[in-house]
């Protein structure tokens, strides 16, 4: 069956459902759960200890069920404000006269989103760079004890969406562009949350695959797309025994996915077997009848749908009881699964900082991914490392983690420049440059007329403050304006304009990150404006507030950007050996506009290693970045968000004390226009509110080896501070899936160079000739992280099960080992591929 007849089947399926559902609606109710209808229990398949029923469960949430009020149900299926806020997501109101607790909610994608100082661990693309399992569930349990520690009870978090375009302004929260990877790791990350007793909430739940328009845009995909792509680590997720599932924001063919009843009835509670509880991202809701029907079980953050108009359609007769019900009973099982119903919860444990830094660092060096190392740039050793130029902004200021949902609170978080003066040692010589001023310089005083001390300003509480003056530009110039503040964003006006006008709606809400907040922890907005000679009006205008206000006004020029350029090339001359940082500032609510780094950074690049070839750019980007300065320098280290680790991990790898064990999970493309989306509008961002996936199963890297297109760096790259030979592969039915359709695949893997290091052998397959279904040219089908000592070698040994070997078939409904002669494949990336032998696939 072809792809596009496929998605033409699950639009019929879904459109065939949705009228049902609206047919029901129209009727005007939603009928009752089957009698006696219990969730199912929790899987055996490795699910955590916490996530296994307690005894008598069922007995004691149906005798809460039975006391309960209706109103008081309702209660518990809607946020609501929290009398004693942690600065966490969200707050669901127990019920105290029955001993049902309160839940409080916390975004933790890379740490414990609250107001207090938490582990801020490495962004999870960064952890997915790893390829290590075990290294996931640890992270999960740090976050996981930490969550408890903190006073939450349900995190917000993994993120399984599929890394699908490179200009997705969340790609750093979430792990890979393939589907197998990112299963894997996923529900590793739910066992260790859950480990620790904290319910875990897989998102978005599905195809929340970019911010532009997520809120509205409807994404068309195909049955055998869904099944093989996105919705791989949604249902690790849940065999994995996750407690909660957050319904994304986006429609799924046609309807919206938290009132999705294909997504939330049929595939997630009916085919998993899912029985824990679902929750709308944050305003996410659309309907009362409709959500609760699909099985949409709460709305957060607040009850616009789910308080007074759901106990008014319930006594109205649109909705049955008896479904609010089934909403109640989910929450309060999962809630009794993790010992919150028991009367005297287990007690929380203290913060065990010293062990989340451990933790920190280890992954933020297990998941440095070396891009380029050209002429023995690195590791720095001898006279390159006695004498060192360290160059950008992103040097002196750490960058931790990304903006909006993943912001944490780090307990502390040390410059780049200052680990890597510890680590040079008192013999050597370590300068530093700033390249790019991100936060601005002061206003000259006298450039203003009346001077006014701008640059730092109190305005007392209750108070307003405002000015009133002119300056004078001698000559046309670009200039951006930054203001710095606490509290309410004051007014800035240049020639009657207002220069940072507060906008409504998520963008506006999740701006942060490296640049959304000054090394001070003020907030930053800046603005950038072609100014000609001549005079022009500033006001700007601040209220004091309860706390009062601190502002101050900064600037940068083309006169100022050019020094800052001209001092990292004088810097970068006088270095035998240059670190240069770059950045991009990604968060939640707005998408990339370019792949390409931001501001001047190409250029002062491009200028530092020509004066000095042996330049190393350490990037703490979120995702694919084009390079054009590439050719010109000596090498390029992968630290995407490295956390508050992320300098010492940093400065373990430059020096060559850590093995850079890091490799791509997704591919970096060699020019924007050459991605899987990049050519076709309706791919991304979509057109008039509609997305089409119409890449089919070609996410990612097998979308470059479809087209036969030549990327910058394939998914699975990443160097080595040693050589590696893949020998002696060997392909059979057997093992201990063999029986299935699985097989048993061995090669040896020798380190050949000087010195230990780590590797990531990795296995592709390639397609079933008796499927005549849409299939990749090569699908990972496995990895094996290992590290070796100089000249030592392993014999390596992987099982395929049948599922790995399967495609999802929609005429069948189900999956299908993909049977006959097919080609397997084991090397370094998905386009180093030394080894490769022929097969045939059997099921019987």
């Amino acid at each position: 069956m072809s792809e596009a007849v496929s998605r033409r089947r699950a639009m019929r399926l879904l459109g065939a459902l949705g009228g049902l559902g609206a047919a029901l609606g129209a009727a005007g109710c939603v009928p009752a759960p089957p009698p006696g209808a219990q969730p199912r229990k929790a899987s055996a398949s490795g699910a955590s200890p916490a996530a296994a029923p307690a005894a008598g469960s069922a007995a004691r949430v149906d005798a809460l069920l039975d006391r309960l009020t209706l109103e008081e149900k309702t209660v518990l299926l809607h946020g609501g404000p929290d009398p004693e806020p942690l600065g966490q997501a969200g707050y669901v109101p127990g019920i105290a006269r029955l001993g049902i607790p309160a839940l409080r909610l916390a975004d933790g994608p890379a740490g414990v989103r609250v107001a207090k100082p938490a582990t801020a661990l490495p962004a999870p693309v960064l952890l997915a760079s790893a390829f290590d399992p075990a290294l996931a569930r640890a992270y999960g349990r740090v976050i996981g004890r930490e969550g408890r520690a903190l006073g939450i009870d349900v995190l917000l978090s993994p993120m399984a969406n599929l890394i699908r375009t490179p200009y997705a302004g969340r790609n750093f929260e979430t792990f890979s562009e393939d589907p197998k990877l990112t299963a894997d790791l996923v529900a590793e990350v739910v066992r260790g949350i859950q480990d620790e007793g904290l319910i875990a909430t897989v998102k978005h739940f599905a195809l929340n695959n970019q911010e532009k328009g997520r809120d509205t845009v409807d994404v068309i995909a195909a049955e055998q797309t869904l099944h093989e792509t996105e919705l791989r680590g949604f249902e690790a997720a849940v065999a994995a025994g996750a407690g909660a599932v957050m319904g994304a924001y986006n429609k799924v063919n046609g309807v919206y996915a938290c009132e999705n009843k294909p997504l939330l009835h049929e595939l997630l509670r009916g085919r998993w077997g899912f029985d824990g509880w679902v929750m709308s991202d944050w305003d996410a809701t659309h309907s009362t009848v409709a959500s609760i029907g699909a099985g949409l079980d709460m709305e957060m953050p607040a009850g616009t749908h789910y308080g007074a108009p759901l106990r008014e359609a319930v006594r109205g007769g649109s909705v049955h009881e008896d479904t609010v019900d089934l909403a109640v009973r989910r929450i309060l099982t999962t809630m009794d699964r993790f010992g919150l119903l028991a009367g005297h919860p287990a007690a929380r444990p203290a913060r065990d900082a010293a062990a989340g830094a451990r933790t920190a660092r280890q992954i933020a060096t297990a998941g440095a991914v070396l891009l380029r190392n050209e002429r023995a740039t690195l590791p720095l050793a001898g006279s390159a490392a006695r004498s060192i130029a360290v160059i950008g902004p992103t040097g002196r200021t750490p960058f931790v983690g990304g903006g909006g949902s993943a912001h944490v609170v780090p307990n502390a978080a040390a410059a780049p420049l200052d680990e890597i003066r510890r680590r040079a040692g008192s013999g050597s010589t370590v300068g530093y440059a700033l390249g790019e001023d991100l936060y601005g310089r002061p206003l000259p005083a006298k450039l203003l007329a009346p001077d006014a001390g701008l640059d730092d300003r109190a305005v007392a509480p209750g108070r307003t403050w405002g000015y009133e003056g002119t300056f004078r530009l001698a000559a046309d110039d670009e200039w951006t304006l930054l203001v710095h503040y606490t509290g309410k964003r004051p007014a800035v006006r240049l020639d009657g304009e207002e220069l940072f006008p507060v906008r409504q709606g998520v963008a506006e809400q999740f701006a942060g990150g490296l640049l959304g907040a000054a090394p001070d922890g003020r907030t930053v907005r800046r603005r950038t404006l072609a100014l000609k000679a001549g005079d022009h009006r500033l006001a700007v205008f601040a209220e004091g507030g309860p706390k009062g206000q601190r502002l101050r006004l900064r600037h940068t020029t083309k006169a100022t950007r050019a020094a800052d350029v001209a001092e990292a090339v004088k810097a970068a001359k006088a270095a035998r050996s240059v670190v240069l940082f770059a950045y991009e500032d990604a968060t939640e609510g707005s998408d990339r506009t370019s792949l390409g780094l931001p501001g001047g950074q190409a250029a002062l690049i491009e200028a530092v290693a020509a004066a000095n070839p042996r330049t190393t750019v350490v990037l703490n980007t979120s995702s694919g970045t084009t390079m054009p300065w590439l050719p010109r320098t000596g090498a390029v280290l992968q630290m995407y968000y490295p956390g508050q680790e992320g300098a010492a991990a940093t400065a373990d790898v430059l020096f060559g004390d850590a093995e850079p064990g890091g490799r791509l999970t997704q591919t970096f493309p060699a020019d924007e226009r050459a991605t899987p989306v990049g050519a076709d509008p309706v791919r991304y961002p979509g057109v008039g509110g509609r997305q089409e996936y119409t890449e089919g199963v070609h996410v990612g890297h097998r979308w470059y080896d479809q087209q036969r297109v030549a990327p910058l760096f394939p998914f699975g790259h990443g160097l080595s501070y040693t050589t590696w030979a893949y020998e002696k592969l060997a392909v059979r039915r057997g093992g201990a899936h063999g029986k299935h359709g699985g097989l048993r695949v061995e090669f040896t893997v020798r380190n050949t160079g000087r010195r230990t290091g780590t590797e990531v052998a990795q296995v592709y397959v390639g397609p079933s000739p008796d499927l005549k279904l849409d299939q990749p040219v090569r699908a990972l089908a496995g990895y094996r992280r290992l590290t070796l000592e100089p000249g030592e070698e392993r014999r390596i040994v992987m099982d395929l099960d049948a599922r790995t070997l399967s495609s999802w078939d929609p005429g069948r409904d189900a999956w299908v080992v993909g049977t006959g002669r097919r080609e397997v494949f084991a090397g370094r990336s998905s386009r180093e591929l030394p080894l490769r032998a022929k097969t045939v696939v059997a099921t019987g």
